[in-house]
């Protein structure tokens, strides 16, 4: 979706430069997904995102300020290539998502929008966005086979679990047949939700849209109080509906409601109060306070943390009694990983576990 341009200017054309000096080394150049045009690979021209990684910390940043880090198709690919590069390295630990400028994301590219584009390339724009290229009897029939966590995490479980191995292959597989088809065909707000690592939405400014969707997809947000949020589609004769999804799912009905039917902004406390957002700190804060949990998060198992990600996102979508369900044997997947033996008997020992790597 479309941010609303009057909203948006607002903020003013220069943001703080402090995502600018960041030391940490960039990662290789080529930094894409290998694979057919449409499939997570950026177009040609200057990257609109940048990347750094140090000690299992990923930074992606929105670097498109003078287009407000509009999710264009060009940004949807470079952010999504970004987000599945080595995946199941164990050196990624959690993935921070952050911006250039006073705008975290104004949404969509609404030149991309216009009838000067066909149906066809509207319809891929919000594919990448938002869907998986799968059909709905695939997902039927996928989701009967859909092993206790997600692909990625079978790297992370013992040779004895050869059954969730399988599983875990077949359903990668797909009707292509290739091994990487679900990565390939993942798509961005897809891929946080089932991504093996913690990603985390570092706000500073203004997240209309499909940028406030990018907020809402993340599993934590950390913002400054100078930040807002706002779902203006409606007001632009393009109602919302795709950032509706995630935004439905991280606050209350009627609050998601009032943002998609008046097109409204909220400010980052009551994005906060209304569960959008983590946590709020002072603009000065921000990085600081973002870092710290990104460093925690860093600290602990791989395996673990990825295990638990992926059953804490099903159970979610479960009645009670089959979330206590999976989530028992899911703590019992988790006593079969070394990581989870090794964290006991560090406990027991009054010792700093040493997990595996």
């Amino acid at each position: 979706m479309a941010a609303a341009a009057a909203g948006v200017r607002a903020f003013g054309a220069k943001g703080p430069g402090w995502l600018r000096r960041s030391p940490w080394s960039p990662l290789v150049a080529g930094f894409c997904s290998r694979g057919t045009a449409g499939a997570g690979q950026p177009e040609p021209g200057p990257r609109p995102t940048s990347v750094r990684q140090q000690d299992g910390i990923r930074n992606i940043v929105l670097s498109n300020p003078k287009k407000r880090n509009a999710l264009s198709l060009a940004m949807l690919k470079s952010l999504q290539s970004d987000i599945l590069h080595e995946a199941e390295s164990q050196d990624l630990k959690v993935i921070v998502i952050s911006a250039e400028g006073p705008v975290f994301s104004s949404g969509h590219d609404l030149r991309e929008l216009t009838d000067e584009q066909s149906p066809d390339y509207h319809a891929e724009v919000f594919r990448t966005c938002s869907e998986t290229e799968v059909s709905n009897r695939e997902v039927d029939r996928k989701v009967t086979t859909m092993p206790r966590c997600p692909p990625f995490v079978f790297l992370a479980l013992p040779e004895t679990h050869k059954e969730i191995r399988l599983s875990l292959s077949h359903f990668m597989e797909g009707q292509t047949g290739k091994a990487t088809d679900l990565r390939l065909h993942g798509k961005v707000m897809m891929l946080i939700q089932n991504h093996p690592v913690p990603v985390i939405a570092m706000v500073n400014g203004l997240a209309t849209a499909a940028g406030c969707q990018l907020v809402a997809s993340c599993d934590i947000a950390v913002a400054s109080d100078k930040s807002s949020f706002a779902t203006p589609g409606v007001n632009l004769g393009l109602f919302c509906s795709t950032p509706g999804v995630a935004l439905g799912r991280a606050v209350p009905r009627k609050v998601a409601s009032e943002m998609l039917f008046t097109g409204e902004p909220i400010s980052a406390q009551e994005a906060l109060l209304h569960g959008l957002l983590s946590k709020v700190v002072p603009e000065g804060q921000l990085e600081e306070e973002t870092m710290k949990i990104a460093k925690k998060i860093a600290s602990s198992s791989r395996h673990v943390v990825s295990l638990g990600k992926a059953a804490f996102n099903k159970q979610l979508r479960q009645d009670l009694r089959t979330a206590y369900h999976l989530t028992s044997q899911t703590m019992v997947d988790n006593l079969a990983l070394p990581d989870g033996q090794e964290g006991i008997k560090a406990f027991i020992q009054k010792r700093k576990p040493i997990w595996a790597q």
